[in-house]
C-alpha cells in the first residue's frame, strides 16, 4: 500500500482521534468485508482499510508515520494485512450490537483464530451498541414527537466507577502474563517444538488482577440499571428507519467510552391511508352523478380535511393531487403530496324514482335496456371502469 495516505483511506483527518479513527475502520470493515461485499474490489479495498488501521490504532505506528511516512520509521513500511484491533458486530442476542475487534471478525467467519497484532487489553475499549425497537402510530411517524424509553444496560459500577477493585484499593499488573492477557505455551510434536500463545488463564485477557473486588460488581466493573432517555422522534420518521443516541449504550472497558443506542422504528399501518415515503395515498368514492356533473368533496388528509374539485366527466381511477399534504421529508426539503384515487360507486338498491330518471337518461342517450346483453347499470360500471 506504499504511496497510499492512511488517514484518506480510513476518511479520517490527521488530528483524528483514537475514537474517531476505530469508528471509521469499524464502519468501512462491515461495508467491504469479503465475506460480505462480493463486488470486485471489495476484499482489496478491505486489506487497505485494515491496514491503515492497524498503523494509526498503534501510537508508536502512527508516530512513525506521521514522521517518516512509515510504520516502522525511517527503514520503510510495517505492518500489513493482518488483524487489528478494530471492528464490527452483528445485532448481539440482548439486542444490540457487539462490540469486538478484528479477531471477532476473523472468528465469526472462519471459526478460528485470526493472526495479526493483539490488541491492548489495558486500552480503552468502547461499550457495546444497543437497539431498541419502538412503534409508533401513523400519525406519529408524519409529525414526530417527544418521548421516554426505559431499558436495562449495563453501565459502569457506581461504587469503583469501573475499575473492579474494592474502594481504596486499585487491580494489579497480572503477575502471570506481566499484563499483556496472554501467555506463551510450548509444546512437543512430531515436527518440533511448537509454540503457541493463549489467553491469561488468571486474569482471563485483562492483564490485571484484583486482589479485592468491589462488593458491588464482584470486579467486573459494570452494573446492569435501568436507564432513561428522551427521545425527540423526527417528523416524517418511516418504517423500519433508525436514529442513534450516542452514548447511551453499555459501559465502556477501561474508561472507554460507552456504545451508542440505535432506535428502529416500527410504524402502525393506517386504516385509511396509505404511505410511500414522503407521499400519502388515499382511496375516495365518489357518485356516478358526481363523476358525470362533477362536484366540489371533502377528503381526509393527514393535515386536516381539505375541498377537491371533481371536474365534470371523471373516470373511475382518476387520480388527483393535493400538494404538500403528504409526510415531511426528513431533509427539511418541506412536505410530500397526497394523491387522491377517485372510484365510482355503483349503486345497489334504486328506488322507483332513480330508476325511472336512468331509465330516462338512458333512452336520451339511445340505449336499449334489458336487452339480454347485460343491463344498463352494467354497461354504466363498465364504461367507467374504462
Amino acid at each position: 500500500m506504499a504511496g497510499k495516505d492512511y488517514y484518506e483511506v480510513l476518511g479520517v483527518s490527521k488530528d483524528a482521534s483514537q475514537a474517531e479513527i476505530k469508528k471509521a475502520y469499524r464502519q468501512l470493515s462491515k461495508k467491504y468485508h469479503p465475506d460480505i461485499n462480493k463486488a470486485p474490489g471489495a476484499e482489496e479495498k478491505f486489506k487497505e482499510i485494515t491496514e491503515a488501521y492497524e498503523v494509526l490504532s498503534d501510537e508508536q505506528k502512527r508516530a512513525n508515520y506521521d514522521q517518516y511516512g512509515s510504520a516502522d520509521g525511517p527503514q520503510g513500511f510495517g505492518g500489513g494485512a493482518g488483524g487489528a484491533g478494530g471492528g464490527f458486530g452483528g445485532f448481539g442476542d440482548a439486542g444490540g450490537f457487539g462490540g469486538g475487534g478484528f479477531e471477532d471478525i476473523f472468528n465469526s467467519f472462519f471459526g478460528g483464530a485470526g493472526g495479526g497484532r493483539r490488541r491492548n487489553p489495558n486500552a480503552p475499549q468502547p461499550g457495546r451498541d444497543l437497539q431498541y425497537e419502538m412503534t409508533l402510530k401513523f400519525e406519529e411517524a408524519i409529525f414526530g414527537k417527544k418521548t421516554k424509553i426505559k431499558y436495562n444496560r449495563q453501565a459502569q459500577c457506581h461504587t469503583c466507577h469501573g475499575s473492579g477493585a474494592k474502594p481504596g484499593t486499585s487491580p494489579e499488573t497480572c503477575h502471570n502474563c506481566g499484563g499483556s492477557g496472554y501467555v506463551t505455551t510450548e509444546t512437543n510434536t512430531p515436527l518440533g517444538r511448537m509454540r503457541s500463545q493463549q489467553v491469561c488463564p488468571v486474569c482471563h485477557g485483562t492483564g490485571k488482577e484484583i486482589k479485592e473486588k468491589c462488593p458491588t460488581c464482584g470486579g467486573s466493573g459494570h452494573e446492569e440499571e435501568r436507564h432513561e432517555v428522551e427521545v425527540n422522534v423526527p417528523a416524517g420518521v418511516d418504517d423500519g428507519q433508525q436514529m442513534r443516541l450516542q452514548g447511551q449504550g453499555e459501559a465502556g472497558e477501561n474508561g472507554g467510552s460507552y456504545g451508542d443506542l440505535f432506535i428502529l422504528f416500527r410504524v402502525t399501518p393506517s386504516k385509511v391511508f396509505q404511505r410511500d415515503g414522503a407521499d400519502i395515498y388515499l382511496d375516495k368514492d365518489i357518485s356516478f352523478t358526481q363523476a358525470a356533473l362533477g362536484d366540489e368533496i371533502k377528503v381526509q388528509t393527514v393535515h386536516g380535511d381539505v375541498k377537491l374539485k371533481i371536474p365534470a366527466g371523471t373516470q373511475t381511477g382518476s387520480v388527483f393531487r393535493l400538494k404538500g399534504k403528504g409526510a415531511p421529508r426528513l431533509r427539511g426539503n418541506g412536505n410530500g403530496d397526497q394523491r387522491v384515487t377517485v372510484k365510482i360507486v355503483t349503486p345497489k338498491n334504486l328506488n322507483k324514482k332513480q330508476k325511472v330518471a336512468l331509465k330516462a337518461y338512458a333512452e336520451a342517450s339511445g340505449e336499449q335496456v334489458g336487452n339480454g346483453k347485460g343491463n344498463f347499470f352494467d354497461k354504466m360500471k363498465d364504461a367507467f371502469d374504462n
